[in-house]
């Protein structure tokens, strides 16, 4: 089987090395290097490094919209490119160059959480399971038919990155046991219910911010499913606070304060109220300053007992 790649974050780099170990891949498409760190210095992305390390030929193009990229594709004469976490909406000339067309693997369940954040909004969706789906590329948004869905569970205080790395390591055993069936016609794809979708659109910073007044399982949802990317925020007297990490705690522990206050601010405690019910925070960031744990924050007066979390 001959085979292209596209793909460029972390996630994608397992199923490079699966698909490498079934097929002849005859290129990989990853997003160009871009700036990253203080220093702003041009930085390779995952998928790169790791098909140069395998010897594997690597293009990078500005735009997939050209001629001239769906003549490489097509000159490539590629049974079936697989794709995942690319990045990119492919055009149909792009779609239709491999001779069974571009394959996906998305992470989640389709039709749920369609679109280019999935693992983030099963999360905050306070989903108990999630999954890869292969599915057949079409020019919707993760609209094409489905050759095979392979579930997980979500762990209640998984992370958005935790749960990446699980992703992963499934989409390459997806890649092993169905990608080569697929191809060959041995499996066939099963159209979506449509009328079942739902939506996981691209995150904004503003996604962060924690609306105290949710119930504390759902603010938890949020925190853990922001991390790292776009990180939960709330505001402490004008300034950001970072929330990193949390616990859900027992309606007893929320009293009768307003959504936001602080609680308890103990030696080695935090406890704010939220809707119903209240979590700890175990880990945050003030503003300019780096990450602390709970007894930390309380030590230096970041956050005291009766203050207001988000109030401005």
């Amino acid at each position: 089987m001959r085979a292209l790649f596209f793909g460029t974050p972390a996630i994608a780099v397992p199923s490079l090395e699966a698909l490498a170990s079934i097929a002849d891949v005859v290129g990989v498409v990853c997003q160009p290097d871009r700036p990253a760190g203080r220093g702003l210095e041009l930085k390779a992305p995952p998928v790169k490094l790791k098909a140069m390390e395998l010897g594997l030929p690597v293009v990078q193009p500005e735009k997939v919209r050209t001629a001239e990229f769906a003549a490489w594709v097509k000159g490539a004469e590629a049974d079936v490119a697989l794709v995942i976490a690319y990045g990119r909406i492919l055009p149909r000339a792009v779609l239709d160059a491999p001779r069974r067309g571009c394959m996906n693997l998305h992470a989640s369940i389709l039709p749920r959480y369609r679109g280019a954040a999935p693992i983030t909004w099963a999360i905050v969706g306070g989903e108990a399971e999630t999954g890869i789906s292969l599915m057949q590329m079409d020019e919707g948004m993760d609209t094409g038919p489905v050759y095979a869905v392979h579930r997980t569970p979500i762990g209640p205080d998984m992370t958005a990155d935790e749960l990446a790395v699980a992703l992963g390591a499934l989409a390459a055993r997806v890649v092993r046991e169905d990608l080569g069936r697929a191809v060959d016609g041995a499996i066939e794809a099963a159209p979506q219910d449509h009328a079942a979708a739902t939506h996981a659109p691209l995150l904004k910073k503003e996604d962060g911010r924690i609306r105290w007044d949710r119930s504390a399982r759902e603010v938890h949802d949020h925190i853990r499913g922001m991390t790292s990317w776009p990180g939960a925020f709330t505001t402490i007297q004008g300034k950001a606070l970072k929330v990193l990490a949390t616990r859900v705690e027992s309606e007893a522990s929320r009293g009768e304060a307003p959504p936001g206050t602080v609680v308890m601010a103990g030696r080695d405690i935090v406890i704010v109220a939220c809707g119903t019910g209240a979590i700890q925070i175990l880990r945050a960031q003030a503003e300019g300053r780096k990450p602390l744990a709970a007894a930390e924050l309380v030590a230096g007066r970041t956050l005291q007992t009766g203050m207001v979390l988000g109030g401005g």
